[in-house]
This record gives C-alpha cells, sequence and structure tokens, in this order.
C-alpha cells in the first residue's frame, strides 16, 4: 500500500482489497512496509532514500506472488528507479529487479495478468454515472499503461466515459514539484480542472492518490460539485454487493 493511500484515502486500498477478493484473489498484506522512498529520492537524498528502499526490499523479498500497487509512481519507483539508486551494489540491485519483477500496478493486474474478459464475466460491473479519465503520468510514461485503466471502465455498464480534453497532460502535483514551484503547478491544475469540467462528468478518475488530492483540493477551493476518484474505487462500488453485481441497475 502507498503512503498516500495509507494516510489519506484508506478507502482506496479498500476497494483494491475488494476486488481482488471478489476474484478470487488471496490478498495478503505485510504489516511491516512502509514507504518505497520517493519523496526522498525525488527531492534529492539519495541516501535516505536508499535506506528506505532497503526496508521495502525486505519487506517483500520475503513475500511470494505478484505485488499490488494502487499507484503508477510508487509501482514506477521501485521497477524502474531502484536499479538507479543500488548501482554499485550488485547483491541489492539483484534484490530490486526481483521484486521489481513482481510489480504490478493494480490496472494492469487486473487487465494483463487476470484478463478483462475473466472480470467482467465474473463481476459484472454496472454504475450509473458520468466520468472523464485523468491519464496520470508516471503510470503511463514510466510504466506504459494506458489503455488497461479505459477498458476497465470502458465495460463498466451504465457508467458513460466522456473525453477529456489533454487528458494525458500532467496535472501538476509531481510531489514536491507542487510544493518548490507552487505557481506552475497551480496553472497546470486550472488547465487541467477546466478541461475535466469542459466534459460535464460528475467524476474524475485518476490511478495515482497524489493527483487525486491534487485535483480534489482545486475543485473543492472553486467550490465545484466535481468529484475525484480512484479507479479502484469505481470498479469496487460498480462490483459490489447485491443486485448491481449482476447488472441490475443500482
Amino acid at each position: 500500500m502507498t503512503c498516500l493511500v495509507d494516510q489519506f484515502r484508506p478507502e482506496v486500498g479498500e476497494s483494491v482489497v475488494n476486488v481482488l477478493e471478489r476474484l478470487g484473489v488471496e490478498v495478503d498484506f505485510p504489516e511491516g512496509q512502509t514507504c518505497c522512498g520517493q519523496p526522498a529520492f525525488n527531492s534529492g537524498f539519495q541516501s535516505e532514500a536508499r535506506e528506505v528502499a532497503r526496508h521495502f526490499l525486505d519487506v517483500f523479498d520475503a513475500t511470494e506472488g505478484p505485488i499490488i500497487v494502487p499507484s503508477g509512481s510508487c509501482g514506477a519507483m521501485v521497477r524502474k528507479f531502484y536499479s538507479e539508486m543500488f548501482e554499485g551494489e550488485a547483491a541489492e540491485r539483484e534484490r530490486a529487479r526481483c521484486v521489481g519483477e513482481r510489480i504490478y500496478e493494480f490496472t494492469e493486474f487486473l487487465v494483463d495478468v487476470l484478463g478483462a474478459d475473466d472480470l467482467y464475466t465474473d463481476l459484472g460491473p454496472h454504475m450509473e454515472d458520468t466520468a472523464t479519465y485523468h491519464q496520470c503520468c508516471h503510470l503511463e510514461r514510466e510504466l506504459g499503461v494506458d489503455h488497461q485503466p479505459a477498458e476497465l471502465l470502458g465495460r463498466v455498464k451504465g457508467l458513460e466515459m466522456l473525453p477529456m480534453y489533454r487528458s494525458e497532460v500532467c496535472c501538476g502535483f509531481g510531489g514536491t514539484f507542487a510544493v518548490k514551484f507552487a505557481d506552475v503547478s497551480t496553472a497546470m491544475l486550472d488547465e487541467k480542472l477546466d478541461n475535466a469540467a469542459a466534459t460535464g462528468a460528475s467524476t474524475i478518475v485518476a490511478g495515482d492518490t497524489g493527483c487525486i488530492m491534487h485535483m480534489a483540493g482545486g475543485l473543492r477551493r472553486r467550490g465545484s460539485d466535481q468529484q475525484v476518484r480512484h479507479i479502484a474505487e469505481i470498479l469496487d462500488e460498480a462490483t459490489g454487493p447485491g443486485d448491481q453485481a449482476n447488472g441490475a441497475p443500482a
């Protein structure tokens, strides 16, 4: 589980577990897990980031099976940047490679490992709503996860997906970027929220909690009724118990 989910949006983690368990996946949550080290790494604190990353490897190296994260940024950190952090440390780099090969972003796992066809045969999702999708930077650019979220959302019966202009453009969060370059970050956020509002959708869907918190704050300051939700929450609600899971209107 990612830091932001754990500390600010635990309901996202609960939704991830709910969806996976409905699909017959046995979920284990290692209680010793902490941060992946990305905040320190992005801020230039390499030695501090390595210590946090070593703990991450200690915890997950002792587990088996796929490691699912509801975040493109954390997935990219482990899969792409751990090898850079541990350059010159052969043993740690090998551990990072082995753990990195087991890391899957949530929608990537559902589509590429479990199979979207089986997912919708088993769960029959239904939700009456309108939504638009924000393409998170790390998810798309670092992990190459682009079609999977759209494919999942497109198969939810009753959910009308409305295209957003320049949906692939950054929302302006970027972790510490939003603090160091607040004016630039705010300008990027305003453009994103303007484009989201123009769709007329009631909900903005995204796959990274950082983006969600950033956009939600901007919407709150605007007094907007538009919501921002993690894709795991959408799938959880759409496949929840009762008539909804059988494809009947909620």
